[in-house]
């Protein structure tokens, strides 16, 4: 699979396992200045941006390793601007991570949900 391909079909697992746990996903692929974010769902008066971090071998460590401080940074920054274009928006919200690992065939092996991924301190 090309890396893209890779990212796109991460991307769908995510959605559905998302769905399936409860999630609202109210937008996807938003993107500003500061950077993206893959999904932006509702669950229990929560804003969940969520970061989708797929791989298809651990050659370069587990998908959550590959989130660099950086990253985290972007996260936080475009969070708050969709927060600061938005309306009826939750007033709570938080970041987490989706880690998808796929098999050579591109079978997802292993889904994760990480909650609150990311902390503002």
């Amino acid at each position: 699979m090309k890396r893209k391909e890779v990212g796109t079909t991460g991307e769908k697992l995510a959605r559905d396992f998302l769905k399936k746990k409860g999630y609202k996903i109210r937008d996807t692929n938003f993107r500003c200045r500061e950077g993206e974010i893959d999904i932006i769902a509702e669950k229990k008066g929560y804003l969940v941006f969520v970061e989708v971090r797929t791989k298809t071998s651990s050659g370069f460590g587990s998908p959550e390793e590959s989130v660099t401080f950086a990253k985290k940074e972007k996260l936080i920054a475009s969070a708050l601007t969709y927060l600061s274009e938005g309306k009826n928006l939750p007033e709570s919200w938080r970041i987490d991570f989706v880690a998808v690992e796929l098999d050579q065939k591109g079978k997802p092996t292993r889904i994760d949900l990480i909650e609150n991924a990311v902390s503002q301190d």
